[in-house]
């Protein structure tokens, strides 16, 4: 099957799916063997669709489907609309994107603010999670250090070590993070309503505010999220941080735990990029058991 008739095929799907005469049709790029999109049918709606071929891009579909729809019921940041999620096939409202400014970046933090206080039961999610092509353990728990070192860090170390990325001396580092994960982790928090991959570009500015596209949802710290946003630099990121501590203050030396949450992303950036992230993640393992 040549490249146009895949894109026929999906389209296709979708006009089955959603019994409607798909009017438009085109390709806007694809991720982490994802294609993606812009589709729009006869009656002038829009939807951002996602094809994948494989079982495992089907699970991930379902995943995003679940933890979008779970981050949109707590009314706070604006998520697009799961439209369909069937047959390797995720459909979603389209959102236009525009340029973030000051007021919009202070409307996402209160946003960010009110998602995260909706709250979850427990840590982790009923459901299979993904970040990116690689999978997430979500077995609930009702502590977060522990849960974090053996559902988020020692996983990603490992296949690091497994790929040959790591060697047994960073391995040691990152598990002498695991073991002091209580004296580092900072004052018990119950759990939030977290995004969970929340880096600047799963935020799309439209409308003055800050969307959340493509999470790895799930009951989490809170201080995860903002850790994330700084992670590759997020505009205005200040003035998101400041609103969000208007609604939410953040618990005494929230700075000093940045590398801490910023160790999960690194490492799966480790497992999915290879060595050029190794000494970030390093340098992150070493700061956070430095903030002990």
């Amino acid at each position: 099957m040549d490249d146009r008739s895949g894109v026929d095929a999906v389209a296709s799907k979708v006009a089955a799916i959603t019994s409607l005469e798909v009017r438009e049709w085109r390709s806007v790029g694809s991720s982490h063997g994802a294609g993606h999109y812009r589709c729009r049918f006869a009656d002038g709606r829009e939807l951002f669709v996602k094809s994948v071929s494989s079982a495992e891009g089907a699970a991930e579909l379902t995943a995003e489907a679940n933890g979008l729809r779970w981050l949109g019921e707590a009314g706070a940041v604006p998520v697009p609309e799961v439209m369909f999620c069937d047959q390797g096939v995720l459909g979603l409202s389209w959102i236009t994107p525009a340029g973030p400014d000051l007021s919009a970046a202070e409307c996402f933090g209160r946003d960010l603010a009110g998602m995260h206080a909706a709250a979850s039961d427990r840590f982790g999610a009923p459901w299979q999670g993904f970040i990116a092509s690689l999978p997430l353990t979500n077995d609930r728990a009702d502590s977060w250090p522990a849960w974090y070192a053996e559902r988020r860090v020692l996983p990603y170390c490992r296949l690091a070590r497994d790929m040959g990325t790591f060697g047994a001396a960073d391995v040691r580092l990152i598990e002498s993070v695991a073991r002091r994960i209580g004296e580092v982790a900072g004052p018990a928090e119950p759990p939030a309503r977290i995004h969970g991959d929340c880096w600047s570009g799963n935020v799309i500015w439209s409308e003055g505010r800050g969307w959340l596209i493509d999470p790895a949802a799930h009951g989490g710290h809170r201080e995860t999220d903002l850790a994330m946003l700084a992670l590759f630099g997020a505009p205005h990121l200040d003035r998101v941080v400041g609103a969000y501590q208007e609604i939410s203050p953040l618990a005494d030396g929230w700075r000093a735990r940045v590398p801490l949450h910023q160790l999960h992303p690194l490492l799966v950036h480790v497992c999915l990029f290879g060595a050029s992230y190794r000494e970030s993640a390093l340098a992150a393992a070493r700061s956070a058991v430095a903030a002990a």
